[in-house]
């Protein structure tokens, strides 16, 4: 994941590029991990992408009657991508973590949308995370901390590299809610792979990235 392990990249001969779930998933959690700032326990992940995550594949399943004016739930409990979840966040913490994680497809093209519920630290309040996620990405050019109370929409990251991230206060004292938006397809896929193969070449890292989202 470029963000996060750009120097490793930068040295390889070979990146394996992560999937879309994870990156929108551990580019909000990573830091807070490494920040000590959230439990390890108890994180819940609800997922929703666009049907083109589901590739091309002339399958029963992406039909338009089957996709359209409704939300499907898939891979309960047993998603491909829980893996290389846990061990991003593992390595992030230097110890085993598990997370509860639910895909959902939506009847569009393309976005992503992970809204991630969290157990803070004794002590930690979410301006904390709030800080901790500026202070991570202020300098990033395609992860953005949304201003405070601004809900993130994949509409604003269609079609574009960028993350869009945002934290909220839970109901339930103690807890919080990070919402994160990519692009599937871009993001989520060719476009982080492109991100790397500029930083393993020596390119500037922008270098056919710099689309911007297509809304309306």
């Amino acid at each position: 994941m470029t963000e996060i392990s750009r120097e490793d990249v930068k040295n390889a001969r070979l990146v394996a590029n992560p999937g879309c779930y994870p990156t929108s998933i551990q580019l909000p959690l990573v830091p807070l991990i490494k920040a000590k700032l959230i439990e390890h326990r108890n994180i819940i992940i609800d997922s929703k992408s666009g049907v083109s995550g589901a590739g091309r594949g002339a399958k029963e399943a992406n039909l338009y009657s089957e996709i359209a004016e409704g939300i499907y739930s898939y891979g309960v409990t047993k998603h491909r991508h829980v893996p290389e979840i846990e061990q991003g966040l593992s390595d992030a913490a230097q110890s085993k973590i598990n997370v509860s994680f639910t895909p959902h497809l939506m009847p569009m093209i393309r976005g992503m949308q992970s809204t991630i519920y969290i157990e803070l630290s004794q002590g930690v309040t979410v301006e904390d995370l709030y800080q901790q996620l500026r202070k991570s990405y202020e300098d990033e050019e395609f992860v953005k901390l949304l201003d405070k109370g601004v809900v993130p929409r994949t509409h604003n990251v269609r079609g574009s590299n960028y993350c869009f991230m945002n934290v909220f206060p839970d109901r339930i004292p103690g807890r919080a809610i990070i919402i994160s938006v990519i692009d599937n397809l871009v993001k989520g896929a060719s476009g982080q792979a492109l991100q790397n193969l500029n930083i393993m070449l020596g390119y500037p890292e922008n270098t056919g990235l710099l689309y911007q989202p297509l809304f309306p």
